[in-house]
């Protein structure tokens, strides 16, 4: 079940703190739950995804996303992502989310997603995140324009470029054997 109760708390508290810029990293607070454990007693693989959306929905927030996104009637979507899973976190304890736009291309903003815990990531994500409307894809650039960010991406890291191109050469849709 998505948790809903966790995500209002994240946008109460996202509302109530100050605006940040589009490169900027937020950070949250979290706590692994009873119900965010697998049968290994640590944060689920899955559940760390869904609580990858708490730290993109406030970091959203406090960017003006949610207000240009609701006025121009578009939609924010995952087109894509990568996670390295690298240290455990066990139930009940806490950590902190780190989110950031790392920048974008023609058609994507790419986003960076990681977990610490007492000075150690433990995992991280690279997302790739598209902009809609009834039409498509909405280009990057015009939604900068519309929050008042420079439409200009910062150049992207090398590793995200390499993973823009490997994506590039998959077979889409997937061909089964058989």
């Amino acid at each position: 079940m998505y948790p809903v109760i966790r995500m209002m708390k994240e946008i109460l508290i996202a509302r109530r703190r100050p605006p940040m810029g589009i490169l900027e990293v937020n950070e949250t607070q979290h706590i692994c739950w009873p119900w965010d454990i697998d049968i290994f007693m640590e944060l689920n693989n899955g559940r760390t995804l869904t609580l990858y959306d708490l730290g993109r929905i406030p970091m959203a927030i406090r960017m003006g996303f949610d207000k240009a996104l609701k006025h121009e009637k578009w939609g924010l979507t995952i087109a894509g992502s990568s996670v390295r899973y690298r240290r455990r976190i066990r139930m009940f304890q806490r950590f902190t989310m780190k989110t950031r736009v790392i920048g974008w291309d023609a058609r994507f903003i790419y986003i960076d997603q990681s977990m610490w815990r007492n000075g150690e990531c433990t995992s991280q994500a690279l997302l790739r995140s598209a902009i809609t409307d009834r039409n498509g894809i909405v280009a990057p650039q015009k939604f900068c324009a519309v929050v008042g960010a420079d439409p200009e991406s910062p150049q992207l890291p090398g590793w995200v470029s390499a993973w823009i191109a490997a994506e590039d050469t998959r077979v889409w849709p997937p061909v089964l054997p058989g």
